[in-house]
């Protein structure tokens, strides 16, 4: 496959284009491979609008040399991009396979993981949309890698495992949700990109 020209960075629930590894990796494809498409935008709360607004945002990317990455709530939802556009490459880290399920506990007011000043309300709708965009493992394992943490806090590591399973996935032992150590893997994730 062709190296990546077009890379999309998806963030978690209440997380940001300012949680450390999307600040990280946006750092490191800027200064790495300048001519780079790169795209990290701030999702809504809700699931439809926020692919909504990746689906018209990569409207126009190659599908060929388009890659996705995504964390957790990115995750599923970088799944789903994958699988309506038929993009080349997808990373997946910690990703939530059961949004749906999981985050029904968390209607309400939620605050923002970097900014608690920042506030928005998760309605019930939106896990009903969670349902609407939920999606199979992937069709073709192989262009998904999976990074996937058994000492994940949030997440069941071995329902990860399961629907990423003949992928290119990676339990990793102990780590968090954060995947704090998230430096170590990026050679592996540029490998995996083509841009290595």
């Amino acid at each position: 496959m062709r190296p990546t020209t077009h890379l999309l960075y998806l963030h978690g629930f209440r997380s940001s284009p300012r949680s450390a590894k999307a600040v990280l990796m946006a750092e490191r494809m800027r200064s790495r491979y300048p001519d780079l498409v790169w795209w990290c935008p701030q999702l809504p709360p809700s699931p439809a609008e926020a692919m909504a607004m990746v689906a018209a945002g990569t409207a126009g990317w190659p599908r060929a040399t388009m890659a996705v990455v995504g964390s957790s709530l990115g995750g599923f939802y970088a799944g789903w991009v994958q699988a309506s556009t038929g993009c080349a490459k997808a990373v997946l880290i910690n990703p939530a396979v059961h949004p749906a399920r999981d985050l029904a506990r968390h209607i309400g007011e939620q605050t923002a993981w970097h900014d608690p000043a920042e506030r928005f309300y998760f309605e019930p709708v939106f896990v009903d949309q969670l349902r609407a965009l939920a999606h199979v493992p992937p069709a073709d394992p192989a262009r998904t890698m999976a990074l996937i943490a058994q000492g994940d806090e949030v997440l069941d590591w071995r329902e990860m495992a399961a629907w990423c399973a003949g992928g290119n996935a990676t339990v990793l032992p102990g780590g968090d949700h954060a995947l704090s150590d998230f430096p170590a893997h990026l050679p592996a994730i540029e490998a995996f990109l083509g841009l290595g």
